[in-house]
């Protein structure tokens, strides 16, 4: 895999994906950002939380769930310190569908967690992850 980031000005920088995507990330104000795109951090946390929701969707289609929805609602904190890394991450899955089984979306958050998302694996070496879930029931 391979990623390009080109500085644009100040803090600005856009990341290249190379399945051709882009996105730009920005600084806050206080550090010299005009506030123009999520910080690289949050970036981070965000292809996490989208790792694990694609886990957990793909898992659940696969054992025959009838799934219409997920949201995963991600908590995070940051050492105080330099390298500040993120300390504890907690994600909240929200899972809609009929008749979803309550075991199966607990065993997909599982399997996300311990075997097949790359980014909250690497993430769990310096933070404490937690998961939870709630179901809600499509009409």
């Amino acid at each position: 895999m391979k990623a390009r980031i080109k500085w644009v000005e100040q803090v600005s920088f856009i990341g290249e994906s190379e399945s051709g995507h882009a996105i730009l990330m920005d600084g806050a104000p206080e550090g010299g950002g005009r506030n123009l795109g999520p910080r690289p951090m949050e970036t981070m946390l965000l292809g996490t939380g989208g790792c694990t929701a694609y886990d957990v969707v793909f898992i659940l289609k696969k054992s025959r769930q009838s799934i219409t929805d997920c949201v995963v609602e991600i908590d995070a904190e940051r050492a105080a310190q330099d390298p500040k890394v993120f300390t504890r991450i907690h994600f909240h899955f929200i899972v809609s569908g009929k008749s979803l089984n309550p075991q199966r979306v607990e065993q997909a958050i599982h399997l996300s967690a311990e075997k097949y998302c790359s980014a909250s694996i690497m993430l769990s070496k310096t933070a404490k992850i937690t998961h939870d879930f709630e179901i809600v029931e499509a009409n």
